[in-house]
């Protein structure tokens, strides 16, 4: 069991180390609005559900830890320029993270086809990030 743990957080790491490059290396925007019958909502740049997270504070990420692995932290490089309302922040373990007015965005690993809103009303907590 301790195998898979550590594979998933190294699986994660990488997602996150991976995301950061992928976003600064491309100039177009990290997150945009999409539609999907009468839902409208934000996505990452491969079309995927972005979500947000009740007990975060305003520019500041509270989920950290195992909670990351699941909810994948949309991630960002110092510098980047970003779309008005989208702002960078800082988590705790040093990465950068997107948010969009203040909130901070994640996705969600369940989630496996563009438009997959699977991680909305999770625990009561999660919901998909909208404009």
């Amino acid at each position: 069991m301790k195998f898979a743990k550590i594979s998933t957080l190294a699986f994660a790491t990488l997602a996150l180390s991976t995301g950061a490059i992928f976003a600064a290396a491309h100039g177009g925007p990290p997150a945009s609005t999409g539609q999907y019958g009468d839902e409208i909502f934000l996505m990452d740049q491969n079309k995927m559900t972005l979500y947000t997270f009740d007990n975060d504070t305003r520019g500041k990420s509270n989920c950290n830890g195992e909670c990351a692995v699941k909810w994948p932290p949309l991630a960002g490089a110092a510098g980047m320029a970003l779309p008005a309302g989208y702002s960078m922040l800082t988590r705790d373990d040093g990465n950068m993270q997107i948010a969009y007015k203040g909130q901070p965005l994640y996705l969600w690993f369940k989630d496996v086809n563009p438009t997959d809103m699977s991680g909305d009303g999770v625990k009561g907590v999660w919901h998909t990030a909208r404009p």
